[in-house]
């Protein structure tokens, strides 16, 4: 079994080098996918243990370029400023060796999450986010959404847009695989968070994914985003 990481980076100069260095103790490949880094992301790359391709802007066209390139049997795709502890790796082979050949062509997961804050309220979202996973079969971004080739490619690929991507690419492998939650946990900075406050937010985010839902524009949403 191997596994190829995909992360799409634009001006991620200052986290960068952790998400790989850890990225490589899970992966047998890590690709990073470029959307016109300016900030010194590139040269940093430049010695890391990766392969850099480059592409349009937008987190679906990045991450469909990047998982053009893979070659291992699971894709997994992560962002910059999220971190996968190496028993990752072993956590994945547990339930991918226990599988049939049917199974294995379905087989898809994410991650538990640690959000990088003491702060209560994020061990409340960190709640939410199992929960949804869980329940709602509908992991995002952040929590280390991985599927099988056959099955990425039965749907697909990631869908080339630029906002809800993670949302759409989740419902639809959910819809054909058994999702599996991994204990991980996948560590994730709280920045996204802290630029408006946690509670705003997680607000903004179930606005998004409603609007979404009912049909909204990607390209619309992102303006709002």
């Amino acid at each position: 079994m191997s596994i190829s990481i995909v992360i799409p980076v634009l001006d991620e100069a200052s986290n960068i080098e952790q998400a790989v260095s850890l990225a490589c103790d899970v992966a047998d490949e890590v690709i990073i996918a470029d959307g016109g880094s300016t900030d010194g992301t590139l040269g940093i790359l430049e010695r890391l243990d990766c392969i850099v391709c480059h592409t349009s802007r937008g987190r679906g066209q990045q991450l469909h370029a990047g998982a053009k390139l893979a070659k291992g049997e699971i894709i997994l795709f992560l962002h910059a400023d999220t971190w996968l502890p190496a028993k990752a790796r072993s956590q994945i082979l547990k339930v991918w060796e226990s599988l049939s050949v049917a199974e294995k062509a379905t087989f898809c997961g994410c991650f538990e999450q640690c959000i990088d804050d003491p702060r209560y309220v994020y061990r409340l979202l960190e709640k939410g986010n199992f929960w949804r996973a869980k329940y709602q079969k509908l992991p995002y971004g952040d929590q280390g959404v991985f599927a099988s080739r056959k099955l990425y490619d039965t749907v697909g690929g990631i869908p080339q847009i630029s906002l809800m991507e993670d949302f759409e690419f989740a419902r639809q492998i959910s819809t054909l695989g058994d999702l599996k939650i991994l204990p991980g946990p996948i560590h994730v900075s709280a920045r996204r968070w802290e630029k408006v406050g946690p509670l705003r937010q997680t607000i903004r985010n179930w606005t998004l994914a409603t609007r979404y839902r009912l049909g909204a524009d990607p390209e619309q949403l992102l303006k709002r985003y």
